[in-house]
């Protein structure tokens, strides 16, 4: 993989967890979290898959690795809503 493909890949995983944040209605820090929790989206929502024997939908290709965009949009949001039901906020 070259670093074009790293880039569109960091890009396509920050938009992931862009709406995954916007589906959960839970917004804290910016575009590296945005990053981070496209990634981990990606990684919870295709072992979610895997569990329940779903299909790999909308899926792009990144040089030879391959990246679920709709499994990480829900991967994302199942995280942030769960990081929101934990965390606590300061009124």
């Amino acid at each position: 993989m070259g670093i074009f493909e790293l880039l569109l890949m960091l890009i396509v995983a920050a938009i992931c967890g862009g709406i995954g944040q916007s589906l959960a209605g839970y917004s804290r820090g910016g575009c590296l979290t945005s990053i981070a929790l496209g990634f981990i989206g990606a990684l919870l929502g295709s072992w979610l898959s895997g569990k329940l024997g779903l299909p790999e939908l909308l899926t792009v290709q990144f040089g030879d690795q391959p990246f679920p965009i709709l499994w990480s949009i829900i991967g994302s949001a199942l995280f942030v809503a769960v990081l929101s039901l934990i965390s606590f906020r300061k009124k």
